[in-house]
């Protein structure tokens, strides 16, 4: 009688609209993310402390990288938290050398074929293999909320603004599978590795943020 009533309660709970969440993996800030810098700027300040993030960008910007591990490869959604106490303008994030913003989160994606052979890779090598595609959700420029375009830096990154270029603090939940297909008119593959962008050396700005309860689902 038990295992049977065991059995039932998610079928009750279902039918009521009180199912619980699918399962979510939690991605910890804990010391394995690592930063990569690029040419001609200075990295940010990041400071993990588990469940959160840390950032201080001032004339800065580089990117804090984490593969995604072979269990969460077929995610297809992600949570979060984000807080800005201190922003750049709007810029126009189309324009090369002009483009920065309070902060971004990468969700990065290869084919299938092709994510064992790159495995333990930096985020910068991978982000110029041809088969990988970033799709990156940002907070700030001077664009339409839910605008998506490409990078001006590269074909296959595209970005979607959550936020406007603004202070204040947010919970986001996006389908990036969905928002992937939309973007890139093709089928994500794997997803390898995610990343935490702030960007403030075009405006010689200064931003302090957090980011927190990351999760993929």
């Amino acid at each position: 009688m038990r295992k049977f009533a065991q059995a039932l309660f998610p079928l009750t709970l279902a039918l009521l609209g009180l199912a619980p969440a699918s399962a979510m993996d939690v991605i910890l800030f804990d010391g394995s993310w690592k930063e990569q810098g690029f040419l001609r700027t200075f990295s940010n300040e990041y400071v993990q402390r588990g469940r959160r993030l840390d950032v201080v960008s001032d004339g800065t910007a580089s990117l804090l990288w984490r593969p995604i591990g072979k269990a969460s490869r077929s995610a297809s959604s992600a949570g979060w938290s984000w807080s800005v106490g201190e922003g750049v303008p709007a810029t126009d994030l189309t324009i090369k050398g002009g483009d920065d913003r309070n902060l971004a989160l990468y969700f990065v994606f290869a084919d299938r074929d092709r994510a064992a052979a790159l495995e333990g890779k930096s985020a910068r090598r991978i982000l110029n293999e041809e088969s990988a595609r970033a799709l990156i959700y940002v907070w700030g420029g001077a664009h339409q909320v839910g605008a998506v375009f490409p990078s001006p830096w590269s074909p296959r990154l595209r970005l979607k603004v959550l936020r406007s270029a603004e202070t204040g603090q947010f919970r986001e939940r996006v389908d990036f599978l969905r928002d992937f297909r939309s973007a890139f008119r093709r089928e994500p593959g794997v997803l390898i590795g995610v990343a935490v962008f702030a960007d403030s050396d075009d405006t010689n700005g200064r931003i302090v943020a957090s980011v927190s309860d990351l999760h993929l689902e």
